[in-house]
């Protein structure tokens, strides 16, 4: 780089111009034919400059204008000519000799356009009898060393990045922008937006503009593709036309040669052109856009950037809506406003993309209105996104009424959906074509009714039927899903199916390539991120399920009722397997409230049963018992299909344990083994059932029950399949069995067993740690213990809680750690969750009376 007197950044040159530039230093007398070529801005005004010095410092006459047609020209005198594209025929004619005389030594800069037939003779003999120099933008590296030598900014990279990004590498916009950079009324390191100041210094640039080139640069900043052909009609001109305002506007320095703007170009062109000029050029641009089909939503966000979204016509913003409803229902939802508040008549289409967003206040009142007013084809796409608004509000009843009045193919096989999950075994013999006259077969149609098959399937077939059903309209709408406005999806619905089947690998699966779709748009999104959370909380994935519970609500909205009971579900659901009492009394209401919100249907049956096993811990399952009653009704009048029995069942049988009520666990435990045949999973939670209140009666079958608890965390049940091997263990008066169940049970949790270093104390003092009373569990006072440590306390302060020493304290941690055969601290307090979260009631952790029969 070359710096002139006053230490300030000067010429950036790369290494054809600075080999150049060495040769004329080393040699000032030597020959000297060149043409610099280069749209404005470009450093040709600063390469005359500095050949100008390097010739005056030699003692070398210059001079910097062209001759007139008879004036003769010292043959020791450099010629130095700007601008000559400027220039008239004859003072081209005199630059033509000089170069033909071979006597002269001369640069002739000039612009790439325009050029006359004169001019074009003389570019070609500057480059057949000399050198031909053209000027491109600035590298990034040359970019780098520009900003380096000004010594307010340095060079750090992301000042390197913005300023050759907004500038595109431009060098007397990279002069601009560093000088205002460097400026003292701009902010340091603050690289969002250029400053006020940069932009205003393009003003004469842009005013000195004829008026075609203003509105070709308007086009241009209004984003998206433009064909010469919808240019022309914009600017009144043929092809031809077009082509020479592009090279004209090339030459200036203000578009690419890609036919782009730089950031900082748009911005002057949107921010200083007048108002009138830039709303007209872009408002006939998305008139244009329109009429020939094209893309105008990026047109409509220059407008919108901008403050003329008001001056677009209510057509266009209705077709930008349409463009963005697919993955910014939200925006949709504003640009619909907008045309509506333009003059446009009221769109069902509105409705749908606040629903889509998640916006169901805004959907409803939307649909609502248009029911009454619109005409036919609206009324029935508005009882539709009411239909859908009201099932992920728990109106399911009503809800399938305005399915069944749209009148659509999948309106009624969401009918179909939402009469099952109400109990109505009726809807089991409807068909799921509606009245579908002339209705073509989409991907959505079909997807509707392949959901209507599969949930049909889960109540009246076997499950793999329904599974498949499912898991294939799921993969139907992952194409083109993003639109698709769902009462429920038939991948959350698969996801339900795989689970209530142990499948839970599928129900991972399908979820994960949902989300990955966008199937269902946001309003969906968080129906599956909740079951992912909740099979990471059955598997016992605990901390990973709270991290993926807590991106539901990052974005700040209120959750719906359906998804609110499930959320509520699994916090209960991990606070209780964290043996957290305190998580779950802070819970319980929330959690309550969710259960009143949303009322019993056949797909909230798992968030309910989860429910009623933390109000059994808690103590408080009655208040939970009328929404129980309505689920078994439910599955009565559904002919209690064992696909969505069974784990209400499962949940029934821990709350009993819970609450201590053996009768009710043996009825639970019947349930189970009647349904045992429908399916893998019936028959392993069947005998894990049977397998638990045998323990809880001081009946341990080691190997039975290890069986059992193993095929538990086969079908996914792992923290179920745990804890089971766990209780057995501490119930058992073998030592060897109490041993092998405490290995099974730390393995299912996926942490390694104690190996040969982890001793079963079973002679001399430690034999008595095991004996007595407390053989089977820990003692009252250590459940005391175990429950402050578990929350958190040191030794010092559960000491000065229950009155005894912290030595004390360490002695009883101590001998728990001992007599449960557990290797570290992490293994005892994993064990510990177990036991005390099984010590809810004076009965959980004393044997049941035996059963009269099996």
């Amino acid at each position: 780089m070359i710096m002139n007197d006053l230490d300030a950044p000067g010429l950036t040159v790369d290494k054809g111009l600075q080999a150049l530039l060495d040769s004329v230093a080393q040699d000032p007398t030597g020959p000297l034919t060149v043409g610099v070529a280069g749209p404005a801005g470009h450093g040709k005004t600063a390469l005359l400059a500095e050949l100008e010095r390097v010739h005056q410092r030699a003692g070398i006459a210059v001079r910097t204008a062209a001759p007139e047609p008879d004036e003769p020209v010292d043959p020791d005198t450099v010629v130095l000519v700007d601008d000559a594209h400027l220039l008239d025929d004859a003072r081209i004619e005199a630059l033509l000799r000089l170069v033909a005389g071979r006597r002269h030594r001369l640069v002739v800069a000039h612009r790439p356009w325009p050029r006359s037939a004169a001019f074009s003779e003389l570019v070609d003999a500057l480059r057949r009898d000399g050198q031909a120099v053209l000027l491109t933008p600035f590298t990034r590296e040359q970019t780098a060393a520009y900003l380096a030598a000004t010594p307010q900014l340095g060079r750090p990279a992301d000042l390197v990045d913005f300023v050759h990004t907004q500038t595109a590498g431009v060098p007397r916009d990279v002069e601009r922008l560093a000088r205002g950079l460097a400026g003292p009324d701009s902010r340091t390191g603050a690289t969002v937006d250029p400053p006020r100041s940069v932009i205003l210094e393009f003003g004469p640039d842009l005013d000195v503009q004829p008026t075609e080139v203003r509105r070709l640069l308007l086009a241009v900043a209004a984003g998206g593709a433009l064909p010469v052909s919808m240019l022309g009609t914009l600017l009144g001109r043929d092809p031809a036309g077009v082509d020479e305002l592009i090279a004209t506007t090339r030459a200036a320095g203000l578009l690419g040669a890609d036919g782009r703007l730089a950031p900082i170009v748009r911005r002057v062109v949107a921010t200083l052109s007048p108002t009138t000029e830039r709303t007209a050029v872009w408002r006939r641009l998305t008139e244009l856009q329109l009429a020939r089909g094209g893309a105008v939503l990026p047109l409509v966000r220059s407008l919108l950037a901008v403050g003329a979204l008001g001056d677009c016509p209510p057509a266009t913003l209705a077709a930008a809506a349409d463009e963005a409803l697919a993955d910014e229902p939200a925006f949709a939802a504003e640009l619909f406003a907008a045309a509506t508040a333009a003059g446009g008549p009221p769109n069902a289409r509105q409705a749908l993309a606040a629903a889509l967003a998640g916006d169901l206040d805004d959907a409803l009142r939307l649909a609502d209105r248009l029911l009454a007013t619109a005409a036919p084809p609206d009324r029935s796409e508005a009882a539709v996104v009411a239909a859908t608004a009201l099932a992920h509000r728990g109106h399911v009843g009503r809800s399938v009424e305005l399915f069944r009045w749209s009148g659509t193919a999948s309106a009624a096989a969401f009918a179909i959906v939402g009469g099952l999950a109400t109990g109505d075994l009726a809807a089991t013999t409807e068909s799921p074509a509606g009245d579908p006259a002339g209705e073509p077969p989409t991907l959505h149609a079909s997807a509707a009714r392949l959901m209507a098959n599969g949930v049909r399937e889960s109540v009246t077939g076997p499950p793999t039927a329904a599974l498949s059903a499912l898991v294939q309209a799921a993969a139907l709408l992952e194409p083109d899903g993003r639109a698709a406005l769902l009462p429920d999806s038939p991948a959350a619905l698969a996801a339900l199916t795989a689970v209530h089947c142990g499948e839970l690998e599928i129900a991972e699966r399908v979820l994960h390539r949902a989300l990955g779709a966008g199937v269902g748009g946001p309003l969906m999104a968080r129906r599956h991120r909740l079951l992912q959370a909740w099979i990471l909380m059955v598997r016992g994935e605990i901390h990973a399920a709270g991290e993926r519970l807590a991106t539901v609500t990052l974005d700040g909205r209120q959750l719906e009722s359906r998804d609110q009971l499930f959320a509520a579900a699994i916090r209960m659901g991990i606070g209780r397997r964290n043996s957290d009492l305190g998580a779950l009394k802070r819970g319980w209401g929330q959690a309550l409230e969710a259960v009143v919100r949303h009322p019993v249907d056949l797909f909230t049956l798992l968030p309910l049963g989860e429910l009623a096993i933390a109000g059994a811990r808690l103590g408080d399952l009655a208040r939970l018992e009328p929404y129980l009653q309505q689920g078994r009704a439910l599955l009565d009048r559904l002919g209690n299909p064992p696909l969505w029995s069974v784990p209400l069942h499962w949940s029934g049988l821990h709350a009993a344990i819970l609450t201590g009520e053996p009768t009710v666990a043996d009825e639970h435990v019947a349930a189970l083994l009647a349904a045992a045949g429908h399916s893998r999973y019936a028959a392993v939670v069947a005998a894990a059932g049977e397998s638990w209140v045998e323990v809880l009666r001081g009946v341990v079958d080691p190997i039975r029950v290890e069986a059992t608890a193993r095929g538990l965390h086969d079908t996914g049940l792992c923290w179920d399949g745990a804890r089971l091997a766990g209780q057995a263990a501490i119930r058992t008066a073998d030592r060897r069995a109490m041993t092998t169940l405490l290995e099974c049970a730390r393995a299912l949790q996926g942490r390694p067993s104690g190996g040969p270093g982890a001793q079963t104390p079973t002679t001399g003092a430690n034999t008595a740690r095991v004996a007595g009373p407390t053989q089977h569990g820990l003692s009252d006072r250590e459940y005391e213990v175990a429950e402050l440590v578990l929350a958190g306390l040191t030794y010092r302060e559960i000491g000065d809680r229950l009155f005894i020493s912290a030595k004390t304290v360490e002695h009883h941690v101590a001998r728990m750690r001992n007599r449960l055969n557990c290797a570290n601290r992490t293994e005892l307090l994993a064990l510990l969750r177990t036991l005390v979260a099984d010590r809810a009631s004076d009965t959980a952790g004393q044997p049941w009376p035996q059963r009269a029969s099996r």
